[in-house]
């Protein structure tokens, strides 16, 4: 299980996360540069993961800790035959956790729902505008540490290197080899913005 799992955290968690002292923890939270709240009738602290998350971004502290427990991936295509290889693949070989979805609505609830590390997103959905999902898990504090990859068999080099500024995190071009698209995840999942 990742502590992404949880909304809250212990400040004994919050140290393991970011591989300090659980005194740090309380001196960054009594400063007020750790943001959270006390429990009621205690003197225990309480830190959302979205709080910890914006802290150690603004601190530059290595996000390596969050990332326990398998990878949870969703892929997004809706082209039945690559998600059904692709999650029987990624699971057997990767042993990473799979959910998918088939059109942008789907993904949005899923990704809401299932908080993965990384979203394989095909380009071509067929609804438009698809970078409009990556902007969107932009906007989610849950989501602040997923990684959306593209995947496409259409795109030129150029409009390729045109994606990061849409929102994606990486690239994949189809067909590919199931070491590629792991090595891509395991790229995405070990980035820190």
């Amino acid at each position: 299980m990742s502590l992404l799992d949880k909304d809250v955290l212990t400040t004994g968690e919050v140290a393991k996360v970011c591989n300090v002292a659980p005194r740090t923890v309380s001196k960054w939270f009594d400063s007020g540069q750790l943001k959270g709240y006390r429990i009621p009738g205690s003197k225990d602290r309480r830190i959302p993961v979205a709080a910890l998350i914006q802290f150690m971004k603004e601190h530059n502290i290595p996000m390596d800790g969050v990332h326990s427990g398998a990878p949870r991936v969703l892929i997004v295509d809706d082209e039945q035959d690559i998600t059904g290889t692709l999650q029987k693949v990624l699971t057997e070989q990767a042993g990473y956790e799979i959910r998918t979805a088939s059109t942008g609505f789907q993904a949005g609830l899923e990704a809401e729902r299932f908080r993965p590390h990384v979203i394989l997103l095909d380009i071509h959905l067929g609804e438009g505008d698809v970078s409009s999902i990556a902007r969107f898990v932009r906007t989610i504090d849950d989501l602040a540490m997923t990684r959306v990859i593209a995947m496409s068999g259409k795109l030129t080099d150029g409009q390729a290197m045109s994606l990061r500024s849409q929102g994606f995190d990486g690239f994949l071009k189809k067909p590919f080899q199931v070491r590629q698209v792991i090595q891509e995840i395991e790229r995405a999942k070990a980035l820190v913005s």
